[in-house]
């Protein structure tokens, strides 16, 4: 990791300076004059800051999500937050949208409302007859002036008459060509809300202002309500509609105040419009608007239809307390009160689910990244070679599971390396009793007048259980041994350098008894091998044992006499044909009364004898087929024209061709004794 930070370092230093050079050489191309040069270069720097930026970027992000844990907050930050948040973003804008929304229509329901009732009201003083009307205008809007306008006004014209509703007011009727009509209507800078009716030779008219103050009474503590133009009707436009279109234009919206403010409504007066107080942070002021159709007073309309030129701006001002105030305060039963308290107690739940949430994500992410710090910790130690270091599990899932795994792991990786030792040690050990164990062998065959031996012992494993052996007696006795302890490894290749040791001891030991006797030819095997059976019988565990022959050939006649203790046959080659020699008894060390005899064959010029252990014989094929004795006669009868070490490996040769493995199944010994003339 820390070469990686050099390395990177080292790019951003190069990276540098090759920004740094093409400034210079920007800068030095800019007093010559050659302005394309310097265009060319300076486009080179801006593309060689971004590539540089986005090297940077890369490198900081692989910086920063290296760690577990950091990659798993940039996880939840695209997978959770970053959704959540564009969710509580659409939901804000949402919210903003239909308190504003619901706003606008209540007043504009309202107002719909009232325009409805000037239009009901116009319509029933035109049903009237011309003497009934002033009644009316007097006693029955009355009640309509004072609960539902402020400054209702009423002409009936009928030809020259004109009747006025108040009398104290300057009332001029329409101009002439206005027909059945109703709505907001644009009169002297004021907006008013009208409704006019033809009547047979005259017309009625009835009106009332739509000022600020009126407008916020429609709905009660909804907010601030106003009507603007969005382009000046007449030359000299008054201020409400001039701010109106300047603020407008400037994007702003909203040509009146908030709180407790006062506004222009005309040169002369000033009107506060109230706006209550946030009940919250979050609760900040909605705004919003609504294009209704506007008459001009001076200019009668076609018909019913409003002037297409002319377009009057409603807008509401409100916050949602104030907006969830008004629609809740309209029960509709007395279950209607519960609402708001259903509504948020929800909330409330819904906090606690996402608390509770939170927690619980927070908590796992915690056991993961905690989890995976520790196992990275431990491989860091593994690494080390400290496989003593054990991490910490907690829980019973899947990343414990995986940590009692790690510390099952390191536990087996130090076992194994303490058997590896030990292992390294037994080797040792092994090639040391190796190369004790070659010593034990004869270093050289024994030159003897009429007689040629050759031996070869290829063991299994490193160390073997037969054992060969030949030593001279006097100067006309040849001794020659061969065994097979039962077994393999370190105990077979020890019993049988016990046997080693003792058939040495003997045979010298009957070699001095003959000669202070003067008898050497006397020397019997079938004694010596019974004396070896009770001192391996006496000395070894019972399921010891080993086959065992013993020969001693003598030269002046030409007289090979054995002794065969349980081991597989010699056999005698002559003229081409094969003959086994005779078994004088068991294994030698496995029973202390075994008795065992003596055999003798002569020898001629020609003769081969071939001694051999099961390893030759019994080692199998592929098919569970054994080498076999024939086998092993057959290839000796073919190679008997050869020397004794060529019969040696060709027999060999031969048992590792049949089991075609790459190792000895078995240790396999051989020992070959060829009668020569004198």
């Amino acid at each position: 990791m820390t070469q990686g930070l050099a390395e990177t370092w080292a790019k951003i230093r190069r990276s540098f300076g090759i920004v740094g050079l093409l400034f210079v050489i920007s800068a030095l191309f800019v007093p010559s004059g050659i302005s394309r040069v310097s265009s060319v270069a300076q486009l080179l720097v801006i593309v060689f800051g971004i590539w540089l930026c986005v090297r940077w970027l890369k490198f900081l992000t692989r910086r920063v999500i290296w760690g577990l844990r950091n990659r798993l907050l940039v996880t939840y930050l695209f997978i959770a937050v970053v959704p959540l948040s564009l969710i509580v973003t659409l939901a804000a804008l949402g919210a903003y949208a239909a308190a504003s929304q619901i706003a606008v229509h209540l007043m504009t329901s309202e107002l719909d409302r009232r325009i409805d009732m000037l239009s009901a009201t116009a319509d029933r003083l035109s049903l009237l007859k011309p003497d009934q009307r002033r009644y009316a205008v007097e006693h029955m809007l009355d009640m309509m002036y004072k609960d539902h306008f402020q400054g209702l006004q009423v002409v009936v014209r009928e030809g020259d008459t004109l009747v006025k509703y108040p009398d104290d007011q300057a009332i001029v009727p329409p101009p002439p060509g206005w027909r059945d009509v109703a709505g907001i209507v644009h009169r002297d800078g004021k907006f008013y809300g009208w409704a006019h009716r033809s009547s047979g030779a005259g017309d009625i008219t009835v009106c009332a202002p739509f000022s600020r103050q009126y407008l916020a009474s429609l709905v009660p503590e909804l907010g601030v309500a106003d009507l603007f133009l969005t382009t000046p009707i007449n030359s000299a436009p008054d201020d409400r509609t001039k701010g109106a279109a300047e603020g407008l234009k400037e994007g702003l919206g909203v040509p009146f105040q908030l709180g407790n403010q006062e506004t222009k409504e005309s040169k002369t007066s000033t009107v506060v419009l109230p706006l209550k107080a946030a009940a919250n942070r979050l609760d900040l002021p909605v705004v919003w608007y609504s294009v209704v159709p506007l008459y001009v007073w001076e200019k009668p309309g076609s018909g019913n239809q409003a002037s297409e030129s002319n377009r009057a701006v409603l807008q509401v001002l409100s916050r949602p307390s104030m907006i969830f105030d008004v629609l809740f305060s309209r029960k509709s039963d007395e279950l209607g009160g519960i609402l708001p308290s259903i509504l948020l107690g929800i909330a409330v739940l819904f906090l606690l689910v996402e608390l509770v949430a939170l927690f619980i994500g927070v908590s796992m992410t915690r056991a993961i990244t905690n989890a995976v710090h520790r196992m990275y910790e431990g491989t860091q130690r593994v690494m080390q070679g400290d496989f003593t270091h054990r991490i910490e599990v907690q829980g019973k899932d899947q990343l414990a599971d995986l940590g009692y795994s790690f510390n099952r792991m390191t536990e087996n990786v130090e076992q194994l390396l303490a058997i590896s030792k030990e292992k390294e040690r037994l080797q040792s050990e092994l090639e040391i009793a190796r190369e004790v164990q070659n010593q034990l062998y004869p270093k050289a065959a024994p030159d003897v007048k009429r007689l040629k031996v050759r031996a070869l012992c290829k063991p299994a494993r490193m160390v073997s259980g037969d054992y060969y052996d030949y030593a001279m007696l006097g100067d006309s006795l040849l001794a020659i041994a061969l065994g097979d302890v039962a077994g393999k490894g370190i105990s077979a290749a020890l019993l049988m350098a016990t046997l080693q040791s003792s058939v040495r001891t003997r045979l010298s030991f009957s070699q001095d008894a003959a000669v202070l006797s003067g008898c050497a030819p006397c020397l019997s095997t079938s004694v010596l091998v019974s004396s070896l059976n009770s001192q391996l019988y006496k000395t070894t565990s019972p399921e010891k044992y080993a086959t065992f022959f013993l020969g001693v050939f003598d030269t002046r006649t030409a007289r090979f006499k054995y002794t065969n203790a349980g081991h597989l046959p010699p056999i005698v080659f002559r003229n081409g044909k094969s003959s086994n020699l005779e078994i004088d008894g068991t294994v030698v060390g496995a029973f202390p009364f075994a008795d065992y005899g003596e055999s003798h064959v002569d020898l001629e010029p020609g003769d081969l004898l071939l001694c051999y252990t099961d390893g030759i014989t019994e080692p199998e094929n592929a098919y569970g087929e054994m080498f076999g004795e024939e086998r092993l006669i057959s290839t000796v009868q073919r190679n008997l024209n050869k020397s004794e070490e060529q019969i040696l490996e060709a027999v060999v040769e031969a048992v590792l061709a049949w089991t075609g493995a790459g190792e000895l199944q078995d240790d396999m010994t051989l020992l070959i004794a060829r009668c020569v003339e004198a």
